[in-house]
């Protein structure tokens, strides 16, 4: 009895080593496991820290040329229209500058020909349309315009710059099912009112 009291605690040992061994091997295959994930994922998605560099380097060298580097063809247009728009307005406002500068000129030089002494039809007028004082106001307010308009052609140009790299930082984030939030809405059964909340859920 005794000897079998004994080979039975033995085997009832060995069974119990033989349980923990196996489940320290499906941790280790499973760790592992993770791991290989892990790098493939990394290796099919590689993360490149000098692409916000290199986005940003190639709208300053061509506007829209970082959007196309994104792969984000559809702000092109955008950039174009942008910069298309502030130099419309900055030579439309220079044309003008000049336009009032040139007649303000012939007026200081004593001569009465210019564009403000005739009328709608070509006729010369005794009165000019605009005066002295009003050719100098005129000359102010396009110059104005014009700086302004220069202001924003540069301000675009700068935008276009830090939209890419700031596009190609955030298209680098690892958004995934582990991170998420989401918002929800319940209805409260007892007394039949609504419940608005918002959930995080984040997953090691």
């Amino acid at each position: 009895m005794p000897n079998k009291f004994i080979i039975a605690s033995l085997f009832t040992l060995l069974f119990c080593f033989s349980i923990i061994g196996q489940e320290k091997k499906t941790k280790k295959q499973k760790l592992k496991k993770e791991i290989v994930t892990d790098s493939l994922v990394s290796i099919n998605n590689p993360m490149n820290p000098l692409s916000p560099a290199k986005a940003a380097f190639y709208s300053a060298v061509l506007p829209g040329l970082g959007q196309a580097y994104n792969k984000q063809y559809w702000k092109i247009p955008l950039v174009y229209a942008a910069l298309g728009t502030g130099i419309y307005f900055y030579t439309n406002n220079n044309k003008e500058y000049n336009r009032y500068r040139d007649a303000y000129k012939s007026r200081l030089a004593g001569f009465k020909n210019d564009e403000f002494y005739l009328n709608s039809q070509g006729e010369p007028l005794d009165t000019p349309r605009v005066t002295t004082e009003g050719l100098e106001r005129a000359q102010k307010f396009y110059r104005k315009n014009k700086e302004m308009s220069l202001l924003a052609i540069v301000g675009i140009y700068a935008l276009n710059i830090i939209e890419a790299n700031v596009s190609s930082h955030l298209m680098q984030f690892n958004v995934d099912e582990n991170l998420s939030l989401a918002p929800h809405y319940n209805i409260n059964e007892i007394d039949a009112t609504g419940n608005l909340g918002l959930t995080l859920n984040f997953k090691f």
